[in-house]
């Protein structure tokens, strides 16, 4: 892993290089900000090294123009980043089962990496779940379903709305996921809303569920704050996989590598 020549006597934690199989950190993309190839060649090349995979959101990718999607998804791949549709597909299957086939497929020609398959806003049983993985598989792309206890998640939805709306088991949760590892997909997304976005308190029972029944080598947690994937860091240590905004990617890395951190963290994050 090449370090920054000016400093590198000094002590971080091991990070091992791309592709890797622990410690994965996922940025999004566009959504909240713009982001065009520019911006991202300006995150990427001061923090590349450290990043595994971008996400667009909310369907985001759908409204830009394909020259300005291709020099995204190029940009990312210039840095060794797969690129994820994030979870669009639940809107996509309002549509029909044709036009969730057509969305796949236009997934791989735009050269997409990864397609999340999630239900936030949708009820999908669980077989039908695997046929989409499945679809996805066939075209040589990789599959990442995202799992939550929080009906209604995905869509910065205000708390007291998905409050009204309940929560699911997460023991059905965790079964759907070991379902879709035997499928062989890529990684298991676990939705924050519901566990440590609009909740109080945080549900940490549950996340202790998702992580004693499936491990962390194929589970990603969302924590798109810093007080979220601190505490999960803290926790679960350096090497656990996060979902977070491209704007925190810097801070997360200090705390990964532990050169710094919260009176709580700082100095604490050490691997052997």
């Amino acid at each position: 892993m090449t370090k920054p020549g000016f400093f590198d006597f000094i002590k971080t934690n091991p990070r091992g290089q791309k592709p890797r199989a622990t410690g994965i950190t996922e940025i999004r993309g566009p959504y909240y900000s713009v982001m065009g190839k520019n911006y991202l060649q300006d995150v990427l090349g001061t923090m590349g090294e450290f990043i595994d995979s971008l996400k667009f959101a909310g369907g985001s990718f759908a409204i830009i123009n394909s020259k300005a999607l291709r020099d995204i998804i190029e940009a990312a791949h210039q840095y060794d980043v797969l690129v994820s549709t994030g979870g669009f597909i639940e809107y996509v299957l309002t549509q029909g089962q044709e036009a969730a086939r057509k969305y796949i497929r236009q997934c791989k020609l735009a050269g997409f990496d990864i397609v999340e398959v999630s239900s936030g806003f949708v009820t999908i049983p669980t077989d039908d779940w695997l046929r989409l993985i499945d679809c996805v598989h066939n075209e040589g792309l990789k599959a990442k379903p995202e799992v939550g206890i929080q009906f209604g998640a995905g869509g910065a939805t205000a708390a007291a709305e998905l409050k009204a709306e309940g929560k699911k088991d997460v023991g059905y949760a965790i079964s759907q996921a070991k379902r879709f590892l035997q499928e062989g997909v890529y990684m298991i997304m676990i939705e924050s809303e519901g566990i440590t976005e609009n909740t109080e308190p945080w549900r940490t029972d549950a996340i202790a569920a998702f992580v004693n029944e499936l491990g962390l080598e194929k589970v990603m947690f969302e924590a798109a704050d810093p007080a979220v994937f601190e505490w999960y860091i803290k926790n679960y240590g350096y090497n656990v996989n996060l979902f977070i905004d491209h704007s925190q990617v810097v801070q997360l890395e200090c705390l990964r590598s532990g050169i710094w951190g919260t009176k709580t963290t700082w100095g604490r994050i050490q691997g052997f």
